[in-house]
């Protein structure tokens, strides 16, 4: 079905939309250390807006081993150990209750949906004919630079942790976890009896080690999104008068020069940055969902960039976005973008979704549910 109108631009979050969510390999790394389901996404969250997640997301500060002693911090804050178990773990509201708008994602069990990513028998998506999952590349993103170009050049990773919007309980798991102030930074963590005895009868705070953290979930979201990330080669691979404008708009980091994962002689479909017409990295840009000023900048880009090729122009009620993030995609509505949620392990929902937004067929047939 044709929409009635056509986007002029098409916005897609990176980690957990092209790429897979971050958010898996924390809790991989909850599952294999014994810590309370959601700890650390609640800890890095609730560090908003300035904790080192955040500061590293917005470019403040380098990746670096202050970086690291830093983020261990946040992950140790004892304030915010004792809310976890008061408020969000132990009261169990909705999530929507405990939201923080400048979050790393929404406080979700990923166990469930986690477990099988690909469509059942009811509700079947699809992915372009010919591309399996196992054929996709790995996924690199380089940096182009902010302001200072050079320093921001080489070093631009994808794979900022994010998660789902749900209206649903968090599950309840037991276990240990961890905590320190979050502005007190030392170079070792207290041992977890020490933190038992400032924190009453709450559990021991669980010992993190941020910088093994960090890299698995960078390392996770190198890897495609099976059904979202074909769609976006379809949209590439389709003559650019023939397509709505491409841009990422996403949260990222930037990675030390000469990290594996920011190398130069990776092949050109390695790297993402190729497959958009207009790349926007918080980190290079000072600024960071769900900061209406990102949203702002990125449809002054596209305006820029579409009229530079001759057309006229894009205002926000001319794109679509597609996040993962509930918070994320209500700063975009309220622009007035037309909004995707990306949901783990069903994305192939979003991709149905941005077909019936674009009116171009971008999953395989033999795949795609029989009648939608």
């Amino acid at each position: 079905m044709v929409p009635s109108k056509a986007p002029k631009a098409v916005l897609l979050d990176i980690a957990g939309v092209c790429v897979l969510s971050p958010l898996e390999a924390i809790t991989t790394y909850e599952n294999k250390n014994k810590i309370p389901s959601n700890w650390i996404n609640f800890a890095i969250s609730r560090s908003a807006p300035n904790g080192f997640w955040q500061r590293l997301e917005r470019g403040e500060i380098k990746l670096d081993t202050d970086f690291f002693r830093g983020f261990n911090a946040d992950l140790r804050n004892e304030k915010l150990w004792k809310e976890y178990h008061t408020s969000f773990r132990s009261s169990k509201k909705k999530l929507k209750d405990v939201a923080n708008p400048t979050q790393l994602g929404d406080h979700v069990s990923l166990k469930a949906e986690a477990a099988d990513s690909r469509p059942t028998d009811q509700d079947r998506g699809a992915q372009p004919s010919g591309t399996s999952a196992q054929q996709l590349p790995e996924i690199r993103c380089e940096g182009e630079g902010r302001p200072s170009p050079s320093k921001l050049a080489e070093d631009t990773t994808i794979g900022n942790p994010v998660s789902i919007e749900s209206e649903d309980v968090a599950e309840d798991r037991s276990s240990d976890s961890v905590s320190v102030s979050g502005q007190s930074i030392s170079s070792s963590s207290p041992a977890p009896q020490e933190a038992a005895s400032t924190l009453g009868s709450l559990p021991p705070l669980p010992n993190i080690d941020g910088e093994a953290l960090f890299w698995s979930m960078m390392a996770h979201s190198r890897n495609p999104d099976p059904y979202v990330f074909p769609a976006l080669l379809r949209l590439k691979n389709t003559p650019p008068s023939n397509r709505p404008i491409l841009a990422a708009l996403s949260n990222t980091t930037i990675l030390p020069p000469g990290h594996p994962y920011s190398r130069l002689s990776d092949p050109p479909q390695h790297d993402l940055r190729s497959h958009f017409d207009v790349f926007i990295s918080s980190a290079e840009v000072g600024l960071r969902k769900p900061d209406p000023a990102i949203y702002t900048f990125a449809v002054e880009k596209l305006d820029k960039f579409d009229r530079e090729r001759g057309g006229d122009g894009v205002k926000a009620d001319d794109c679509v976005y597609l996040d993962d993030i509930g918070e994320n995609l209500k700063t975009a509505r309220k622009l007035g973008m037309k909004t995707t949620k990306v949901i783990l392990g069903k994305t192939w929902r979003a991709v149905k979704e941005l077909e019936h937004a674009i009116g171009t067929e971008l999953m395989d047939d033999k795949t795609r549910r029989s009648k939608l």
